[in-house]
């Protein structure tokens, strides 16, 4: 009986062994994602931004071009 539980207790080791490389290979899949969506995330922000500087340059010289036209 006790030659039984040994090797049960050596097959249940790897098998938890082999479920904890299954659990850290997915939650490094799901960082991985996440890192992928920020990354996407800061391009857009970054893209809105630039967008923003140019049409608030874009008014700031129409509206200096006015002016001068009104002298």
């Amino acid at each position: 009986m006790g030659v039984w539980l040994g090797i049960a207790g050596r097959i249940g080791g790897i098998l938890a062994l082999v479920a904890l490389i299954a659990l850290l290979v997915e939650k490094l899949i799901v960082f991985v994602g996440f890192l992928a969506f920020a990354i996407k995330a800061i391009i857009v922000l970054a893209f809105v931004l630039v967008f923003g500087v140019v049409a608030y340059l874009v008014f700031k010289t129409w509206r200096d071009s006015c002016k001068r036209s009104d002298k």
